[in-house]
């Protein structure tokens, strides 16, 4: 059998590719007769239809090739050929769901399903105020299996009969060692071996499509890790005109990147291609550094789009940013990159200062109900004012964008895993304050996206974890991770090891948990918000700008409403930073929330005649009724609604429904 090997290095004197234990010398390969592409060419024959095989630059080497599309013994073996044609896919017909109807849900393959259930004495205790993590949910043991591809498809029927749409994977780009967040990723077109290779990862993507459910996955652009990083040996891959906070830019604007972004472009094609994902989350755009005509990210809009015709189905892409630019998902012809949708943290800062009381670090100037009722009606907080933070003016207002094009969240993998000792929201608080901040998150008017375990309020923390195998890199990783923290004011003390084993299997969920309290509560909970979301039209991602919203920032309480349906909730405590679980209960006149001056007449249609997803439209008014509910408590008189502290109700404002028990 003939393989055809290709490889772009243009500074190189000679260059030959080694296939099976065979070196073959590898030619020049021309454009035209006068002109010189960079790259090398060779035709060799193999009896294997999956051959090994590896590159050497001028007598140096063997290096793996940077588009290996797999790497079957780590980031400093030999790449192979892969067959994608030989899989079986089970997906025709299969077309993501609309980003304005999507709930995501992102996950960590190594974490998120663990392949075994043994369970033996924990390896480090983990106790935080609200609900805890009890001795018996914190076992992880020396005998737990490290997540894969398939163990996480095993689990897939759970996440569709919560209401998950897009399955979002961090990144499973090879890398070093054997566990890791991803984001150190140096083999960006080959799947990581330690979750089940290339084929493993198409099975969990043709799982997904058959449950009804789009894939999307976590790509790095900005930056490749240190341990395993071959690129400078072949060719201008970086530049040192930029630099990002994790290492060296990637070469976008500077000679010879007319290859380099192809080499992105066609990684971001082959994910779309080969292995069928629906969406593509662009890992810190910000650090995209470009200066040329077409910015990569426009050029990225411009290949996906093309694709997306040839291949007869939506595809997405999503950018994380820290610069609150709605340029991103504005179209080519408003100026914009004409991405498809974005992450914004400030909803996330918002709810968290609200509801932890935490305001250090990034999160000063987030805690207030004037910035979340901003967060809710314009998306970002800073959005063209100061940022205590920051320290300077930040953002720009987002206009009349859909909020189907923002992301939204109360935790994911960074907010998480960035603390000292990797705590979830519910911790760090009681689970009546954990339920407010599920109902604020799948009830606003942006595309809401849920953390691996949210949904049971996980046990388990989520720490960061890492396996590199050269010991002085393994010890500067460790070394950095204590100092970061100084920003926050955490004890570096606590800082778990990231190179620990314990430390990744600590972050293990245990699925077990499912079924008993408190968690179970909390997945009803879940179940409730989102069933109630799906079924009303009006509940999706908004069309329309702002929703009305009502608070008294010393009373502490606050209303949003969403059509017919009135979000309301209140806070113990005091706004200067009372602990909570103090103050008494609070009235909340819901026809200050009719009658709110942010009201839009695209919200009062929405409220009257609006269909629900399982049905017949709403065009009744009458007195308002409790369609669901964090406590029975909850008293409605009319349209006065009496909250007790930490509680929070879903009213009808419209006219008389069911209420929902969960």
């Amino acid at each position: 059998m003939t393989h055809t090997f290709r490889v772009w290095a243009p500074g190189a004197s000679e260059v030959s590719v080694e296939v099976d234990a065979v070196v073959e010398p590898m030619l020049r390969e021309r454009d035209t007769v006068a002109s010189w592409t960079g790259y090398w060419r060779a035709n060799v024959e193999s009896g294997a239809r999956e051959p090994r095989y590896a590159f050497r630059v001028d007598g140096e080497g063997p290096f793996p090739d940077p588009r290996a599309p797999r790497l079957p013994d780590g980031v400093h073996g030999p790449g192979q050929v892969v067959d994608h044609a030989a899989f079986e896919w089970d997906d025709a017909g299969f077309r993501a769901p609309p980003l304005s109807a999507a709930l995501f849900y992102e996950l960590h393959v190594g974490t998120f399903a663990p392949s075994a259930s043994d369970r033996a004495a924990p390896p480090h205790g983990f106790e935080h105020g609200g609900m805890r993590a009890s001795d018996e949910v914190d076992r992880v043991g020396e005998q737990l299996g490290a997540g894969t591809f398939d163990s996480a498809a095993d689990k897939l029927p759970e996440l569709a009969e919560l209401g998950v749409t897009h399955v979002e994977l961090m990144p499973v780009a090879s890398a070093s060692g054997s566990r890791g967040w991803g984001y150190d990723g140096v083999g960006l077109y080959a799947v990581y071996e330690a979750y089940g290779g290339p084929n493993g990862l198409k099975r969990l993507v043709n799982r997904a499509h058959v449950l009804g459910m789009a894939v999307c996955l976590d790509c790095v652009y900005n930056h490749l890790g240190p341990e395993g990083n071959y690129l400078s040996r072949f060719g201008p891959y970086f530049t040192d005109a930029y630099r990002t906070p994790w290492g060296e830019a990637i070469n976008l604007d500077r000679e010879g990147s007319d290859e380099v972004r192809a080499f992105i472009l066609d990684n971001l094609e082959q994910w779309f291609r080969h292995y069928h994902v629906d969406a593509i989350r662009l890992d810190a755009v910000h650090a995209l550094y470009d200066e040329g005509a077409v910015h990569i990210l426009e050029a990225m809009q411009r290949r996906v789009r093309r694709l997306e015709g040839e291949l007869g189905r939506p595809l997405q892409l999503i950018a994380e940013s820290n610069l609150n630019d709605p340029r991103l998902v504005r179209s080519a012809e408003a100026g914009g990159y004409g991405l498809d949708a974005q992450w914004s943290d400030d909803f996330h800062h918002c709810v968290h200062t609200l509801i932890t009381g935490e305001e250090q670090g990034y999160y000063r100037g987030f805690r207030s109900f004037s910035a979340l009722s901003k967060s809710l009606r314009d998306v970002f907080v800073h959005d063209g004012g100061y940022a205590p933070a920051r320290g300077r003016r930040v953002g720009r207002p987002v206009g009349d964008l859909p909020r189907s094009r923002f992301v939204h969240c109360n935790q994911n993998h960074d907010q998480v895993g960035n603390r000292a000792v990797g705590e979830r929201l519910c911790h760090l608080v009681s689970s009546e304050r954990a339920k407010i901040a599920a109902a604020l998150t799948v009830l606003q008017p942006a595309v809401p996206m849920l953390f691996q375990g949210e949904e049971w309020a996980a046990g388990s923390p989520f720490q960061f974890f890492t396996d590199h195998q050269d010991r002085q890199l393994a010890a500067a990783v460790t070394k950095g991770r204590c100092e970061e923290f100084s920003y926050f004011g955490w004890d570096p003390e606590v800082v778990p090891d990231p190179q620990a084993e314990s430390t990744f299997r600590r972050s293990m969920l245990d699925w077990s948990e499912r079924e008993r309290q408190p968690h179970a509560d909390m997945l009803g909970w879940y179940h409730a918000l989102i069933d109630l979301r799906r079924s009303y039209g009006e509940l999706y991602a908004s069309r329309w700008s702002k929703p009305p919203v009502v608070y008294d920032e010393h009373g502490r309480w606050f209303c949003f409403r969403r059509g017919r349906f009135g979000v309301a909730f209140a806070l113990s405590g005091s706004a200067d930073g009372e602990q909570p679980g103090v103050g008494g209960t609070v009235d909340v006149d819901l026809q200050s929330l009719l009658g709110s001056s942010h009201a839009t007449a695209a919200d009062d249609v929405a409220a009257t005649s609006i269909a629900g997803a399982g049905g017949a439209e709403s065009s009744k008014t009458g007195s308002p009724s409790i369609v669901l509910a964090s406590s029975d408590a909850i008293v409605l008189d009319g349209f006065r609604l009496t909250l007790p502290p930490d509680t929070m109700a879903v009213v009808n404002v419209t006219g008389e429904q069911e209420r929902v028990r969960y």
